[in-house]
């Protein structure tokens, strides 16, 4: 069997499977219900509802609807059930006639719910146009951890929607972001605070994750005093792959090594390190184990073709520090493991790019502290690897921060994605100028789409690997 009738095969299947859960789920609406032949024309206002595994559903039809469906999917955090990034956008949608839908994912896990998140999507979309009617389109968007989601959903929807957007999205997957955020971790306790067995895998709870965000953050304000200190900040936050721009901060001049170094430790000092702790151990809980590991990784390599080495090496050079020798400290001392059957969970449940079924169309802002933005590069090259580059689109909005979108910025991106959908071509819509005019026409709360391109994703892993635990 070929791989590309293998990969049918299993997208057949999954439907199959995605039906079925559908089918078993109960549906409670809050307004007054309406057979399924005229739901199309009588029901309108708030519903709710729930699913076969318990997660939720929540879906707002407005009374003059326009036939399109938007099923949202929300990001890492409470399994809460919710239908738009935010009120503001949920309120411009309803105002232009979208009817909005979004589960809560299974509330019985992790807060990385990958591990249902797009059958509850696929079945939140058969409750609700059960109720509705059938659309006469539905597209898919999902923000941060919701956007890799929806970038499943983009993979394995064809006939289920016609389109995707979106927003911010973890599309590198859990094993990339877990391995280049263990690189920056172990680079802090390495040389940071040398000598002390600082627990970085396999969290028993969340406090012991808390702990190791505690024990961390504190060794990066005490380094941030020195220029020894400082150069070996820098050194994990290009590991970390995080932008040298904080918020409320102009951007530092291209060979301002000290102040992208400055407004890099802000991202620290504001606490990212315990988003990324926290966030480790939920996806540890959802893939039943570690599935990062740095065994192998030559630091040397991989520091130098990250885009933030030149600033490191400045830096280093400027402390009077030996690079080299602190390079090769983390070589030598890599001996982290994953657990395979984690490594293959993540790879199933919590990895996008393997192909597209629908267009796409992806908006990442350039300063992302949370999800680099050089994510989307990986990703890129994934679904061009699988022949699907011409389905894919993705903008970039320059700002600081995760998620950071006027409501223009996403409604404009909405808009091209329906014209790609309606016409089957992109024509010019998806270009920075294009939603940059289209943004501001709206004449909302402003935009600043523009021209960039992100660079490679620094994680030294080309694909998940199995190494023994030992």
């Amino acid at each position: 069997m070929s791989a590309v009738t293998r990969i049918r095969t299993r997208r057949t299947r999954l439907r199959v499977a995605l039906a079925a859960v559908a089918a078993l789920a109960s549906v409670a609406l809050t307004p007054l219900p309406a057979p399924a032949a005229e739901a199309d024309a009588s029901v309108s206002g708030h519903l709710t509802g729930t699913l076969a595994d318990g997660a939720t559903w929540v879906a707002d039809v407005p009374e003059r609807w326009n036939g399109t469906l938007l099923l949202f999917s929300h990001g890492f955090g409470p399994t809460v059930a919710r239908n738009a990034p935010t009120e503001a956008v949920r309120a411009e949608l309803l105002a232009e006639g979208y009817a909005l839908a979004g589960s809560s994912y299974d509330p019985h896990g992790s807060m990385w719910a990958l591990n249902s998140a797009e059958r509850d999507q696929f079945a939140t979309l058969d409750a609700v146009t059960e109720k509705i009617g059938t659309p006469r389109r539905t597209l898919a968007m999902g923000n941060s951890m919701g956007g890799l989601v929806n970038a499943q959903l983009a993979r394995d929807g064809g006939g289920r929607i016609d389109g995707a957007l979106g927003q911010c999205g973890l599309v590198a997957g859990g094993t990339d972001l877990d391995n280049y955020q263990l690189d920056a971790e172990y680079t802090i306790a390495r040389l940071l605070l040398p000598g002390q067995d600082v627990e970085l895998v396999r969290f028993d709870s969340s406090a012991d994750a808390a702990a190791t965000a505690d024990l961390l953050t504190r060794a990066v304000t005490a380094a941030q005093s020195t220029p020894q200190g400082r150069a070996r900040i820098a050194l994990a936050a290009a590991f970390l792959n995080l932008p040298a721009w904080s918020p409320g901060k102009d951007r530092p001049a291209a060979t301002d090594w000290a102040g992208q170094e400055e407004q890099q430790y802000d991202w620290f000092a504001q606490g990212i390190l315990s988003f990324v702790e926290g966030g480790r151990y939920a996806v540890e809980q959802s893939v039943g184990g570690n599935n990062s590991w740095n065994r192998g990784v030559d630091y040397a390599r991989l520091l130098a073709g990250s885009a933030h080495a030149p600033r490191v090496y400045a830096l280093y050079r400027a402390a009077g520090l030996d690079l080299r020798a602190d390079l090769r400290t983390l070589t030598e001392g890599a001996t982290i493991t994953a657990d395979p059957a984690a490594v293959r969970t993540a790879e199933r449940t919590s990895s996008a790019g393997q192909g597209l079924e629908v267009p796409l169309l992806d908006i990442h802002t350039t300063a992302d502290n949370l999800v680099p933005v050089e994510q989307e590069s990986r990703f890129a090259a994934r679904v061009r690897a699988a022949g699907d580059g011409a389905l894919l689109r993705q903008a970039y909005v320059e700002r600081q921060g995760h998620c950071a979108f006027t409501t223009a910025e996403t409604v404009a991106a909405l808009h091209a994605l329906e014209h790609r959908v309606s016409t089957g071509r992109w024509d010019d819509v998806a270009t920075p100028a294009a939603l940059q005019r289209s943004a501001t026409a709206l004449d909302l709360d402003g935009a600043a789409y523009a021209p960039y391109r992100p660079a490679p994703l620094t994680v030294g892993r080309d694909r998940p690997a199995l190494p023994d635990h030992r």
